[in-house]
């Protein structure tokens, strides 16, 4: 009986040990995400003040492989990202559609693409939140890679740069669009 009194404190420190031991193996940046693997959910955003497009919504997205960004004029991130949007549009590597997230006022979005270009194709006005909160955003930028046939297949929080372009997204358009993904 004594023997156990001490072999249990033991065998709790080498339980703790062991979650933690598997806790620092994970990736900090990678949030799970429910929507990977699921269609892209029904929604239909109407277009940005001044933009001659009809919005955007989610018929928009079974064709073509894509990216879809959540973004906001009044987000730092997303003007860390911005430059990198655009060289992606400027190369032609993968169509961006856009969702302009819970801007107050409905002219700053418009007027924040004007200042630093467009990179968009389609771009919707969300104020509501009702696509970010149907795609599960939690924070901008976020970008959804959607394959040919509408399905989400990553998700990637937080500004887009040229290493996670290079290690993980493009890779995975290449694959998608060979239609060895998913």
């Amino acid at each position: 009986m004594k023997r156990l009194i001490f072999i249990l404190p033991l065998l709790g420190f080498l339980l703790i040990g062991g979650y933690l031991a598997v806790g620092l193996t994970l990736d900090p940046q990678r949030l799970p995400s429910l929507i990977e693997g699921k269609p892209v959910p029904e929604f239909d955003l109407p277009p940005l003040a001044g933009r001659d497009d009809v919005g955007f919504s989610s018929d928009d997205l079974k064709s073509e492989v894509s990216m879809v960004n959540v973004f906001g004029s009044w987000c730092v991130a997303c003007r860390v990202e911005h430059p990198f949007l655009m060289k992606i549009k400027k190369n032609d590597w993968v169509p961006i559609y856009g969702i302009d997230w819970r801007e107050t006022d409905r002219e700053a979005g418009p007027a924040w693409l004007r200042r630093f270009g467009d990179p968009y194709t389609l771009v919707g006005d969300d104020p509501k939140s009702k696509a970010a909160i149907a795609f599960g955003v939690t924070g901008a930028p976020e970008t959804f890679i959607v394959d040919k046939a509408g399905i989400v297949r990553y998700k990637f929080v937080g500004p887009i740069t040229e290493q996670s372009w290079d290690e993980t997204l493009k890779p995975l358009i290449d694959q998608l669009r060979q239609g060895s993904g998913g």
